[in-house]
């Protein structure tokens, strides 16, 4: 472990903007596509504010290439009137590092490269590579969201006006008070209804904003070990190399797969949720034998389980179903998959099929950590994830999934689980 801290100690600026540039075309197709989000502004920097690393929606935002961005600071993303407070706050954040989600109360501005500013939002989180402080920063444009506020602001105003000015002529003209309430009131109907209209809109745009701050901190989480992990075992790896140690270098190679599987995984989560609300998801059914797919399936996720845990196959040989064979199997996979990660090593995982009336019910059940009773109700939300799993990696979207795919097949999901015993997941699917 000393050795190692000594490699990463002797590594400069300018390999370590090299190995992050390197990690991002590395480590595969589906992160590059992630990172290049087109919805997201991304930006890598140093804790002197130097950007290492943007993608396009960022040079999109502030007018440049990312090229010309990683020439940057951040400092000239802001307002000429706003840099040195700028420079006083990242100062004491550079003291003081910590996540800070998206909005967190601050009123912000960039700089785009002609001149113009615009309002943003930033959510920040700290972390290290090869011993120096970085940090990432998820930025979105304001600006929508600012001229909603401003026009909701703006009928307020006018409906305040109109109710004093209703006032001021049922005083003043009480012989005319019939035909004049009635105009006034049908304005101001029209008004309240205009109100809400945009009240209504601003609600569903702070609903998409907690989701996308959701998104972004569970991103953050997610990705900032396994990167951590990646681009530290790339530099230990490449001065090893340069030593002819080549054992040495299996270690770091087995934690940069492990780490590039973890942020595969992530990514095929949310690859498999576009598709799914984009309507990207066809229902093609088709007869087949379910204990022959069962078994199969179990076989493959014996590959991946722990020591001694053993996955058993319940169901009888005649049973045919008619679904859709890959969206059962995706489903399947991902409750299976879970069943071995929620439980400990000789804990075995139960598959199970038996036929109800009209019915086909498949079990999953495992012997593990179980979900606390007053979380259950949030269990099918997306990015949520129970308070006693934290330690464990996840998204948090894998169970969204599976009750989409089960309702594309006409079925429903249910669960029965307590804290410490286990958890059974039981779809039923049409015979």
């Amino acid at each position: 472990m000393n050795q190692d801290n000594k490699v990463i100690d002797v590594i400069n600026f300018t390999s370590t903007q090299h190995i992050t540039q390197n990690m991002l075309t590395d480590s595969g197709y589906d992160f590059r596509v992630l990172f290049e989000n087109k919805t997201v502004g991304i930006i890598i920097s140093d804790s002197s504010g130097r950007i290492i690393e943007a993608n396009v929606y960022a040079g999109v935002l502030f007018g440049y290439t990312p090229c010309e961005l990683r020439d940057l600071s951040v400092d000239d993303l802001v307002p000429k009137e706003m840099k040195r407070a700028h420079q006083h706050h990242r100062d004491d954040y550079n003291l003081k590092p910590r996540t800070r989600v998206m909005g967190a109360g601050l009123d912000l501005r960039g700089q785009k490269k002609d001149g113009n500013t615009f309002p943003i939002e930033i959510s920040l989180s700290p972390f290290e590579k090869d011993g120096q402080h970085m940090i990432i920063a998820f930025i979105m444009d304001a600006t929508i969201r600012k001229e909603n506020e401003t026009k909701i602001k703006r009928q307020n105003e006018e409906l305040n006006n109109i109710k004093l000015l209703l006032e001021v002529l049922n005083a003043e003209l009480e012989e005319k008070v019939s035909d004049r309430t009635k105009i006034l009131q049908e304005t101001l109907y029209e008004l309240e209804s205009s109100r809400n209209e945009l009240s209504e809109a601003l609600e569903k745009e702070k609903e998409l904003g907690e989701l996308k701050s959701r998104f972004v901190s569970m991103a953050s989480h997610e990705f900032r070990t396994p990167l951590s992990t990646i681009l530290s075992s790339a530099a230990l790896m490449a001065r090893y190399l340069e030593q002819g140690q080549i054992d040495k270098c299996h270690k770091h190679i087995n934690r940069i797969k492990s780490g590039v599987d973890h942020l595969n995984a992530v990514l095929e989560d949310f690859l498999s949720l576009g598709k799914i609300e984009d309507g990207r998801v066809q229902f093609q059914p088709e007869t087949f034998l379910l204990e022959e797919r069962l078994q199969q399936l179990a076989s493959e996720m014996q590959e991946i389980a722990k020591p001694n845990q053993m996955i058993n196959v319940t169901c009888n040989s005649s049973y045919q179903i008619f679904t859709d064979k890959a969206i059962l199997r995706n489903a399947l996979i991902n409750l299976i998959s879970n069943a071995i990660k929620f439980s400990e090593e000789g804990c075995s995982v139960d598959v199970k099929a038996e036929k109800v009336n009209d019915y086909y019910e498949i079990s999953i059940t495992d012997h593990g950590m179980g979900i606390p009773e007053e979380e259950q109700k949030h269990l099918f939300d997306r990015f949520f994830r129970a308070s006693n799993v934290s330690n464990i990696q996840g998204t948090g979207l894998g169970l969204y999934i599976v009750k989409s795919y089960i309702e594309m097949m006409n079925g429903n999901i249910s669960f029965i689980s307590e804290q410490g015993k286990g958890t059974t997941f039981t779809i039923h699917l049409p015979a």
